[in-house]
C-alpha cells in the first residue's frame, strides 16, 4: 500500500532520514520504532506532505504522492493522529471529531446559508459517524465535554477519533500511548488491533513503548540516526542483538528478550 523508495530527507546540511526504503502491506500494522531523533516524525511528515524529501520516491497505491499537496493527502486515504495532541481544546468531543469531516464536506456556503435539505442529510450523516467512532472509543459519555477538560489518555483518543472519522485506508499514529497510564495503554493497543481487525485500516505506527510494538505489530523498521538498522517480524526486532545495542541498550535487553 505504502512504498518508501530510497528516500533521504536533508535540512542545511543535516541529513534526518539517509537512503530509507520500506514497504507497508494493505491491511497490516507496520510500526516504525528507533530513539528520539531517529527520523521516525520525519517519516510521517513526508507522507503528510509537510516536508519534501531531498531525493527518493513514496508511492500511496501505486500514486507518487510527492505530486500532491497537504491538503489533498487525506482526499488519497491518508488519515494522522499527532504526537502531541492537535485539537481544539475549547470546544466539546463531539465537536473536534466533526472537524475531522472537513475533507469530505462538499455544499457550498449558498446550500449552508439556506439550509438545504442536502445540509441536513449531510449533518445527519456527519453525526451519526461520529457517535459510531465515539461508541468504538467507549467516549459516548463525554461528546458534550470540552476537550481541555479531559485527562490527556482521552485527549489521544479524540485525536485518533478524528483521524478515524474521514474512513481513511492508512492512519497515521504519531506515538499514540506516550504519556498514558498501563490502564490507558491497554485501551489503545486493543483500540489499534481492531482498526486492523474490525474496520480494515492499515496502520503505520510510531511507538516508544515496545510491549504494545511487540504486541500489535505485524512489522517493524528500526530506524538510527536518519538510517534503518533492522526490518522484520517483531519476534526478530526483538532479539536482534542490533537492535539492542543501538536503540534500546544493555538496560533493556533481559526484558525486552523475555
Amino acid at each position: 500500500m505504502l512504498a518508501f523508495n530510497d528516500v533521504t530527507v536533508q535540512f542545511a546540511g543535516l541529513t534526518a532520514v539517509k537512503n530509507l526504503s520500506f514497504k507497508v502491506p494493505e491491511g497490516s500494522i507496520y510500526s516504525i520504532i528507533g530513539p528520539n531523533g531517529a527520523g521516525k516524525t520525519t517519516v510521517f511528515n513526508c507522507i503528510s506532505r509537510f516536508y519534501t524529501p531531498t531525493t527518493g520516491s513514496i508511492e500511496f497505491n501505486g500514486k507518487d504522492i510527492l505530486q500532491l499537496k497537504p491538503h489533498q493527502v487525506i482526499h488519497e486515504g491518508i488519515a494522522r493522529s499527532f504526537q502531541n495532541v492537535e485539537l481544539f481544546k475549547g470546544m466539546t468531543v463531539l465537536d473536534n471529531l466533526l472537524t475531522g469531516l472537513h475533507s469530505t464536506l462538499k455544499k457550498n456556503i449558498f446550500s449552508i446559508a439556506l439550509n438545504l435539505p442536502s445540509v441536513r442529510r449531510s449533518e445527519g450523516d456527519s453525526l451519526k459517524k461520529a457517535k459510531e467512532v465515539m461508541e468504538l472509543l467507549n467516549i459516548t459519555d463525554l461528546a458534550d465535554e470540552k476537550v481541555l477538560n479531559l485527562p490527556f489518555g482521552y485527549q489521544k483518543m479524540v485525536d485518533i477519533g478524528r483521524a478515524m472519522m474521514a474512513n481513511p485506508k492508512l492512519i497515521l499514529l504519531d506515538e499514540p500511548v506516550a504519556g498514558m497510564n498501563p490502564v490507558e495503554t491497554e485501551k489503545i493497543s486493543q483500540l489499534i488491533l481492531r482498526l486492523k481487525e474490525e474496520m480494515n485500516y492499515t496502520v503505520l505506527l510510531i511507538e516508544h513503548d515496545m510491549s504494545l510494538v511487540m504486541k500489535v505489530s505485524d512489522f517493524v523498521t528500526v530506524m538510527s540516526f536518519g538510517e534503518k538498522i533492522a526490518q522484520g517480524l517483531p519476534k526478530e526486532i526483538q532479539n536482534n542483538p542490533v537492535v539492542i545495542e543501538a536503540y534500546l541498550g544493555e538496560v533493556e535487553k533481559s526484558a525486552q528478550v523475555n
